[in-house]
């Protein structure tokens, strides 16, 4: 790390923290500002307010909160890497809408997005590291895995959690290709950003927190190791962290069930293991905190800062052993609620914003930022009005920002389609056709962990719930409309392989279940495959 660490980073910004504050803030009319979106990969957005910020030393996270809002209520619309990019960061629509349905299948190449409408209207724009919005990534297992969810079979898809501790008290960078790709974001801002005429909009995509790849694990070696140095590790409080409890197997929803299978989760813990996996986790939290704190540092170098608006968010969040799960793909809190701070000028200071958003609202934000007219066919509300010091005059021709947030999920580790409603006070979470799949129903007031399903005991709430959910999205024809997509990329890609099939499908990332009882599992598929598509 450049000069001399986080802590001298840090200290460099509390002395300037004065002169911040008696900045004078612009009025929303006037010169542009710069934007600055720095946006990580499976960030739990829980850990950037109380109690979750107890656990982890976050600097610069806390420093964003000191200057500007953070929201408390903050989702992803779709709980997994390309999706989540594809169906809401870049593009401001649901996932429904630009049928990004797994990793695989993500936007077209030359999709308008918000940032190339900022380069239309005048900013200078720039993107470095992770995007991963647009189709034809991530590897084969990833997207064969997503389409044989509907198959009679249950394999593990993972390797186990685990976590790995590498280097010594001196070892900061861990994720050297993030910090490679922060240092080059740094040297912009110093060497060219300065120097700009015209506003400017930078990009900064990280891979930490995610977990490391497992080599052990199969094709691709899977990503199922959190590893981090002593460095870090001592950022992580071990008294405060929450050893999260469990369902028995027999006793958890079914496609918990299936969840927990695949990811190689059904085994036993210790709460050491648990303990250490959520530890390891909040150290590569940690780490990413201190490469955000890189890119505040070198705007207030350059005397950018004042006149930058800075936002941190993360694609979905990572369940860290919670309802026996890692990784993501699931409405609950860890994997869904994701981080959103803001600040810069015009922006409220120590502010906590309690309305529920989500990374939709990101595409329309940056274009009211930078004056745009925004789209009228976006899912998403600009959150300017939930930010700024001077609220605005003229309401949205949108009309006011609805009360909810979807979410939705239909990638692997999930056998079904997944649709999450979140209001002020509950979670509705329902499956496939609304019928097949029993739903769930969270009161996040009384149960902030997720543990008791009232669905059952408040069926007015639930039927409410769903209307509201149908007159958004006529998710049972989704459902099926996935499914049928499924088979016919699965077909496609069978027939590619032509004589290699049977050996390329073996040796996936489920492969140590998989050459167990190859035929049984080529059998599961032909049945599938024979029956006929769903048509609703």
């Amino acid at each position: 790390m450049r000069g001399g660490g986080p802590l001298v980073l840090l200290r460099g910004l509390v002395l300037m923290a004065a002169a911040h504050c008696a900045a004078p803030r612009p009025p929303r009319h006037s010169s542009r500002p710069n934007v600055v979106l720095v946006a990580c990969d499976s960030f739990d957005g829980r850990l950037t307010f109380y109690p979750g910020n107890q656990t982890v030393d976050l600097p610069f996270i806390n420093f964003m909160k000191r200057h500007g809002s953070v929201f408390l209520n903050a989702y992803t619309n779709s709980p997994i890497c390309c999706p989540s990019r594809a169906g809401s960061m870049w593009s401001g629509l649901f996932t429904h809408l630009t049928e990004s349905w797994n990793n695989f299948k993500g936007l077209d190449p030359d999709y308008v997005t918000w940032m190339d409408l900022m380069q239309k209207h005048g900013y200078y724009t720039q993107k470095y590291g992770k995007l991963d919005y647009t189709s034809g990534h991530h590897s084969v297992s990833n997207r064969v895995e997503a389409w044989t969810r509907d198959v009679e079979f249950l394999l593990r898809q993972e390797g186990r959690p685990k976590v790995n501790l590498t280097g010594d008290r001196r070892h900061v960078r861990v994720m050297e290709a993030d910090w490679q790709v922060t240092d080059k974001a740094v040297t912009w801002i110093k060497k060219e950003a300065v120097n700009l005429t015209q506003p400017f909009a930078l990009y900064l995509g990280l891979n930490l927190p995610h977990p490391y790849p497992s080599p052990y694990a199969g094709e691709n070696f899977g990503a199922s190791t959190f590893l981090t140095s002593p460095y870090w590790l001592e950022k992580v409080k071990y008294e405060a962290i929450k050893i999260p409890t469990w369902s028995s197997l027999s006793e958890m929803h079914p496609v918990d069930y299936y969840s927990s299978y695949t990811k190689n989760c059904t085994g036993e813990f210790t709460k050491q293991e648990v303990r250490s996996i959520r530890a390891f986790y909040y150290a590569m939290c940690a780490e990413t905190d201190a490469m955000l704190g890189e890119i505040i540092s070198a705007l207030q170098d350059t005397d950018l800062l004042k006149k930058t608006i800075i936002m941190f968010t993360s694609d979905h969040g990572e369940l860290a052993m919670e309802h026996r799960q890692f990784y993501k793909m699931s409405m609950y809190e860890g994997s869904s609620h994701v981080p959103l701070l803001v600040m810069g000028p015009g922006i409220r200071e120590q502010q906590q914003v309690s309305a529920v958003v989500s990374l939709v609202d990101i595409y329309p934000t940056m274009l009211d930022l930078a004056r745009i007219p925004v789209l009228q066919n976006l899912s998403g509300y600009s959150l300017l009005p939930l930010l700024l010091e001077k609220a605005e005059n003229e309401l949205s021709s949108r009309g006011p920002r609805p009360s909810w947030v979807l979410s939705e999920f239909h990638g692997c580790n999930v056998n079904a389609s997944t649709y999450m409603l979140r209001t002020d006070q509950w979670k509705y979470i329902t499956y496939s056709d609304g019928v097949s799949v029993p739903p769930q129903l969270f009161d996040l007031s009384a149960d902030p962990d997720e543990l008791t399903n009232v669905a059952i005991k408040f069926p007015e709430t639930v039927q409410s719930l769903d209307q509201i959910l149908r007159s958004i999205v006529n998710y049972p024809r989704v459902s099926s409309f996935v499914q049928n997509y499924n088979k016919r990329q699965f077909i496609s890609w069978k027939q590619s392989l032509g004589q290699n099939y049977s050996n390329v499908i073996a040796n996936l990332r489920w492969h140590q279940d998989w050459l167990k009882e190859p035929k049984q599992y080529e059998d599961a598929i032909d049945r599938w495959l024979s029956q006929r598509e769903q048509i609703k």
